[in-house]
């Protein structure tokens, strides 16, 4: 993912940067004031779901994994999960909604996580490291 931001005199400039970035994947163009934000989610973002891919990684070996099988079918897992995002255009809760049934494992460990703070874990974590590269953008 690359977010671009340009002056409207270089619109020019911008589609072709644009179109050489979309070449290795997604480009967003985005304004300038938002490039901080655009910082934290998409570069320090790559970390936040590595780690979520570890701790999964880690839950498989608990529950009975190698721990290079554990880590294949997080990996596999999150590949796929993106994927179906992506290729479906969907909003998260609605694909969550489609593999959640009634009393199920599924909504019972989606609760047991929220309950342990996962959600409110990784907002904070990009709202901490958007504040940071702020003051980093903003050293004078």
């Amino acid at each position: 993912m690359t977010c671009l931001s340009s002056f409207s005199e270089f619109d020019e400039g911008l589609k072709i940067a644009r179109e050489l970035f979309n070449k290795v994947g997604q480009t967003l163009i985005i304004d300038e004031e938002q490039m901080s934000s655009a910082t934290a989610l998409c570069a320090c973002g790559v970390a936040f779901f590595l780690r979520a891919i570890r701790a999964a990684s880690q839950g498989g070996i608990e529950i009975g994994f190698h721990s290079d099988e554990a880590f294949t079918i997080a990996a596999q897992t999150a590949r796929g999960a993106a994927t179906l995002l992506l290729d479906n255009d969907a909003h998260p809760e609605a694909e969550i909604d489609r593999v959640t049934t009634p009393m199920g494992a599924t909504i019972a460990g989606l609760n047991e996580m929220e309950h342990q703070g996962f959600s409110s874990a990784m907002i904070k974590g990009i709202t901490t490291s958007t504040e940071k590269v702020t003051r980093l953008f903003n050293k004078d």
